[in-house]
């Protein structure tokens, strides 16, 4: 079975499809100076937009780890993630607090099915 690389980069590639299995990298907002439900936001257009390119879309996530500057900005996060689910079909789902990159507030991975 091969595996197909999606925006392959000099240290990573945004995602990898292997057996059906859509595979994302972390993704991360373009505007760092944002707050955290527009942070949220911009990275979940950019997931939408690799789904897309996959051929697959936000109803078939299976599970999604949320990574969290701050957790108590966790409501303004899921206030984003709740206008953009799909419906009645949330994957499974973690939220954690980490440590990340200067003025990055949330950095989001995914695995979709195809």
């Amino acid at each position: 079975m091969e595996i197909e690389r999606i925006q392959v980069g000099a240290l990573n590639s945004r995602a990898i499809i292997y057996n059906g299995i859509l595979y994302m990298s972390g993704t991360v907002a373009d505007d760092k100076l944002l707050p955290m439900k527009t942070q949220t936001e911009q990275i979940l257009a950019k997931i939408d937009a690799v789904l897309a390119q996959a051929g697959t879309d936000k109803s078939r996530i299976l599970s999604a780890t949320v990574y969290l500057a701050d957790i108590s900005k966790k409501d303004e996060m899921n206030e984003a993630w709740k206008e953009w689910l799909a419906g009645d079909r949330p994957p499974a789902r973690a939220a954690v607090e980490v440590t990340l990159t200067p003025n990055t507030l949330v950095e989001i991975m995914i695995c979709a099915a195809i």
